[in-house]
């Protein structure tokens, strides 16, 4: 069985952080959401890497992918597509969320519980050295987390990282 890739948007596909700059980094573009979820009146701006797909697409023959993203099913609908991706399944978070342990994430404790006992690579800005902490004590499997600057998303070096990872496994 293969390693889960548990993947966060806002931050490592979407790096929201030069969303304030006038040009996108090189290689992504802007694009105009309405999410499910989003009540704003303007659509929420989000910058995407076509590339991303292809580095996804190639780690699927080594994970199996799973949006670990507020987004939920919506990154189906508006994120996978723009990248070339299939559907993926997600993790459903519960509507009201347990406070999370001293220092760490909210998600952390939703990913354990999702990832089971299997092993587990996992993508998310907002990672922390207790949240490593936490799944180390906790999680009996292999778990890798990937913290991503939200101001640069995912890097070639990350992708590379990741495939050099579960291929050790």
């Amino acid at each position: 069985m293969k390693p889960l890739l548990l993947l966060d948007v806002d931050g490592p596909l979407n790096p929201y952080g030069a969303l304030s700059s006038a040009r996108p980094p090189a290689g992504y573009a802007r694009h105009r959401m309405r999410p499910s979820a989003w009540t704003e009146d303007r659509p929420l701006p989000v910058l995407l890497n076509p590339e991303h797909g292809a580095r996804l697409r190639a780690l699927a023959g080594l994970y199996d992918l799973v949006w670990a993203t507020t987004w939920e099913a919506d990154a189906n609908v508006w994120i996978g597509p723009r990248l070339g991706l299939p559907e993926l399944p997600y993790i459903a978070w519960p509507p009201i969320r347990e406070k999370a342990p001293r220092g760490t994430f909210w998600k952390t404790r939703y990913v354990l519980e999702y990832a089971a006992g299997r092993p587990f690579a996992w993508a998310d800005d907002e990672i922390t050295a207790y949240d490593r902490e936490w799944v180390a004590q906790r999680h009996l499997a292999a778990a890798h987390l990937v913290r991503v600057d939200p101001g640069t998303g995912l890097l070639p070096g990350d992708f590379d990282a990741l495939a050099r990872w579960a291929a050790a496994l």
